[in-house]
């Protein structure tokens, strides 16, 4: 899964034509001619691709780089920063946002890498960061011996470039050579390069691929299996790669050896080939995946006779093989070998069963752990966390109960499978981090709560103990505040739980000023988590916050995700505005005080309850977000997620999009708050015309939207701590002037 910009509507309905659109009493498809627009909606009258299209008047802003799209977003830029960034709190809220970012007392994460601990690391002289490494013994002291391995920022300097890391793939076994990954400004697609850790150099004559969104496994010292951009033809409608190649040491991209195609219809995030080791760096299999949508993928088996299609279910995470079983958790429920297996059970499946006849399969070396309606085998918060990771001789699982976390090891035996629980506070989320593939014990994790700093556990997968390396300094004072847990009950009587964190002495008569945090997709979890920023510039200020475990995420497993895909997707939106009106009937905010945040997918929440329910709330930020979802697979990469929203090139799936779709739906003269609703020029994963869209229809039909685009980065928001400071000080600039604020900002 942040910026802002507010819009004058006479200037812009001055620069843009009136849409000529109407709302019909159901969506139809029909060739009509468009009538004159009305006071209603600016929903077309036809859903066909060509009829949603004739009647949107903002097609030039999904120029990401036109001339005419900037000059828009540079007038948008200045009138957000006038009502942002001259507020009186927006400098102090600046600095606190970055002595946070920037802090260098916060943990570095670690990662088992060559026999010792590795990081990534930024600060003040490395904005930019340092790849960097210590012994293990040097990492658990309190002050440890660094060694720089890779400079971004002297690289960046010596090419002029404005390089971004992200991240390194690197040889098994030994664990020297890595593939170095490198974005320009951000965006998701890398140059990728060979590296030697040992030498701190790139490797003369090393494997070097262009820009592009590539997959890239490494087969051995001097073999890549690659997925990527290989010319014409050779990318999916979302620009993902469809074909795996071979490609040898010396070799150019058009060299390659074909060994799988898939096609160029296929849906998802690109073919990917899975070269998975053992301990020792010996490969076990290696598995193509290829997407057929955003969930399905048919998966093959790579053999000396070619690709063999393996016996999986559909919809799966793999993590591994160990001892020649697959680790897995399929996403829906799956029968094999006699045995039946629950959607979001975790197993360790026999290859060899996978590609013929299964045969018989024991239950009690295939099943490790079987979740409650309740539970989840899920990763954490952070963008660094894991759900399953592989020791030497483990198996090692992040669980959820209730949205709270856990963590246990599996050890395989004759009989079965033996449970050890590590250790982890209560009512926590844990994030794992990383194992050891060289120990069978060593594991590295976290332990968070809202009010409570990440501590860094080194857990004994074995014993069953874990010590505490190092805990983050508190960036906030939380002795005043309470985490509590609610359910609000929604429109089909589904119980949604969300979390408040609430000064203890607050008085329920509404008047907190709160914000409430929604994302729902793509079973993406969203448990407690100590989120520092907001905690320095929102709760310390007096602010509540709320987290709602609305449907659509991974909280319960699959089938919580599930529910509420495609034509179900009502729901979700339903459930978070059950917990808006559970907040305001327990007294703890109300609507003048209540404002909404989400990014990407959250884009799409926080966008249909501004349409749907402006009279809960008084804001919205809405970060890098869908919203015309009638026309996203238009742009880049919207093709990719059909299989969790559906296709509106499809009439049906046109109809149940069209009651939702946030652009399509704004109307006029409704209680809407002034929304702010940001974006990245540089985002290749959700495109910016989203947000430029709806904030010109928004001011177009008499609102006043803040905008603003930065025009470096990208959607991770990882390319500047400087400019994420920036970014969060908006954020919660507007906040308190819509929801703190006496008289609403003008």
């Amino acid at each position: 899964m942040r910026s802002l910009i507010a819009i004058s509507s006479a200037a812009l309905l001055a620069a843009c034509a009136t849409p000529t659109s109407v709302a019909p009493a159901g969506p139809v498809a029909s060739a009509a001619t468009p009538a004159a627009p009305t006071r209603a909606s600016a929903m077309p009258s036809d859903l066909s691709p060509e009829g949603v299209k004739a009647v949107d008047p903002y097609l030039w802003l999904e120029e990401v780089h036109g001339e005419r799209a900037m000059d828009w977003v540079n007038q948008r830029n200045a009138e957000a920063h006038a009502r942002l960034e001259e507020d009186r709190r927006f400098e102090t809220y600046r600095q606190e946002a970055y002595a946070i970012l920037s802090a260098t007392d916060r943990t570095p994460i670690p990662t088992f890498l060559d026999g010792r601990i590795y990081n990534f690391w930024e600060d003040d002289a490395h904005p930019k960061g340092i790849w960097r490494r210590a012994t293990l013994a040097s990492y658990r002291s309190t002050s440890p011996r660094w060694e720089t391995v890779f400079d971004v920022d002297a690289l960046a300097r010596s090419e002029g470039r404005n390089w971004i890391w992200k991240g390194a793939q690197c040889l098994g076994s030994d664990e020297r050579y890595c593939l170095i990954n490198l974005s320009d400004g951000g965006k998701d697609a890398v140059e990728v390069r060979e590296f030697d850790t040992h030498t701190g150099r790139f490797v003369t004559g090393g494997f070097r691929l262009p820009e592009g969104k590539h997959r890239i496994s490494w087969l051995d010292r001097d073999t890549l299996l690659v997925a990527t951009d290989f010319g014409r033809g050779t990318l999916t409608e979302s620009g993902y790669p469809y074909i795996v190649r071979t490609l040898k040491r010396g070799q150019s991209l058009d060299q390659a050896r074909e060994i799988y195609r898939g096609q160029q219809g296929d849906g998802g995030y690109g073919v990917s080939a899975n070269v998975m080791r053992d301990a020792d760096g010996r490969v076990l299999a290696t598995v193509i995946e290829r997407p057929l949508d955003t969930f399905h993928a048919e998966y093959y088996l790579v053999t000396p006779a070619g690709p063999k299609r393996m016996t999986l279910p559909s919809q799966l995470s793999f993590y591994g093989v160990l001892n020649d079983r697959l680790i897995m958790i399929p996403a829906e429920d799956w029968s094999i070998g006699g045995q039946s297996f629950k959607a979001g059970a975790l197993l360790a499946i026999p290859l060899d069963s996978l590609t013929g006849n299964a045969g018989q399969i024991d239950r009690s070396r295939a099943l490790l752990f079987e979740p409650t309606s309740r539970q989840s085998v899920n990763s954490g918060v952070a963008n660094y966390a894991s759900t399953v990771v592989l020791s030497r001789n483990r198996v090692i699982a992040s669980i959820y109960d209730n949205v709270r976390g856990g963590l246990v090891s599996f050890a395989p035996g004759r009989s079965g499978w033996t449970r050890t629980n590590l250790p982890v506070p209560a009512n926590s989320s844990v994030n794992l981090i990383d194992a050891s593939r060289k120990s069978d014990s060593q594991v590295f994790y976290s332990v968070e709560g809202f009010i409570t700093p990440s501590t860094l556990m080194l857990g004994d997968a074995g014993a069953g103990q874990a010590e505490a390396v190092r805990t983050s300094p508190a960036r906030f004072d939380a002795s005043n505040f309470v985490v509590e847990q609610f359910e609000a009950t929604s429109s089909d009587g589904t119980k949604i739980p969300y979390f408040v964190v609430r000064p203890k002495d607050l008085v329920l008569d509404g008047h907190a000023a709160t914000i409430m945090y929604g994302y729902g997709g793509f079973e993406v979890s969203k448990p407690p988590a100590y989120i520092a920023e907001m905690g320095k510039l929102w709760l310390e200020k007096g602010g509540v916050y709320v987290n709602a475990n609305i449907r659509g995420g991974g909280e319960f497993g699959p089938t919580w995700h599930q529910s509420v895909l495609r034509e179900n997707r009502q729901l979700a939106f339903d459930d978070y505005a059950a917990v808006a009106r559970d907040l305001q009937v327990r007294g703890i905010t109300s609507p003048q005080h209540l404002g909404i945040y989400g990014r990407s997918n959250g884009g799409v929440l926080t966008s249909v309850t501004v349409t749907q329910h402006p009279e809960l709330i008084n804001a919205a930020v809405i970060e890098s977000p869908l919203i015309d979802m009638l026309r996203y697979p238009y742009l880049p990469a919207g093709a990719s997620w059909i299989g969790e929203y559906g296709d509106p090139r499809i009439l049906a799936d046109a109809q149940f999009i069209a009651r939702y779709s946030g652009y399509q739906n704004v109307r006029w003269d409704q209680p809407y708050p002034r929304v702010y609703i940001t974006t990245n020029t540089g985002d290749d994963r959700v495109h910016p015309g989203h947000a430029r869209k709806f904030a010109a229809r928004m001011a177009e039909y008499g609102y006043d939207p803040v905008f603003y685009e930065d025009t470096s980065g990208g959607h991770s928001y990882d390319a500047d701590p400087r400019a994420n400071a920036r970014r969060w000080a908006r954020h919660y600039v507007y906040f308190a002037q819509q929801l703190m604020d006496d008289t609403p900002h003008p």
